[in-house]
């Protein structure tokens, strides 16, 4: 079962490599847990969710531009399992009425999925391994 979640905090600090972002559940019991992820990440998400834009495509720009050349729609960013402390994701893609599932690093799913405004989930099987 997935549970819709949402971005609830990102923690930025430029002084340590790892950063916090922390997902919590948008209804129900409102469950949340911290990610650690990179500073590049973490920034572009941030930046995606304050709007800033720049004259040519960064990385996750590319991204979203290359899926919709592709006559393809991201419908929403699934995290699917957590195992030795890492995370894990799913792309799902929408392309002429065919579901295409796209494994991916966390982070660069939100960063994706921050732009182009879909909704994240977290199957409840992550929820559990916290």
């Amino acid at each position: 079962m997935e549970v819709q979640v949402e971005i609830s905090k990102i923690i930025i600090n430029e002084t340590v490599a790892q950063q916090v972002i922390v997902l919590k559940e948008t209804e129900g019991q409102r469950r949340f847990f911290p990610m650690v992820i990179g500073m590049p990440e973490i920034l572009a998400i941030d930046r995606r969710l304050k709007g800033k834009t720049y004259p040519r495509p960064l990385t996750h720009d590319l991204l979203a531009n290359l899926i919709q050349e592709m006559d393809g729609i991201l419908t929403k960013v699934v995290i699917t399992d957590l195992n030795d402390h890492t995370f894990y994701a799913n792309l799902v893609i929408n392309q002429n009425g065919k579901s295409i599932i796209v494994d991916c690093r966390p982070s660069d799913a939100m960063a994706l999925g921050v732009g182009l405004k879909v909704p994240f989930y977290v199957e409840e099987q992550v929820f559990e391994k916290l």
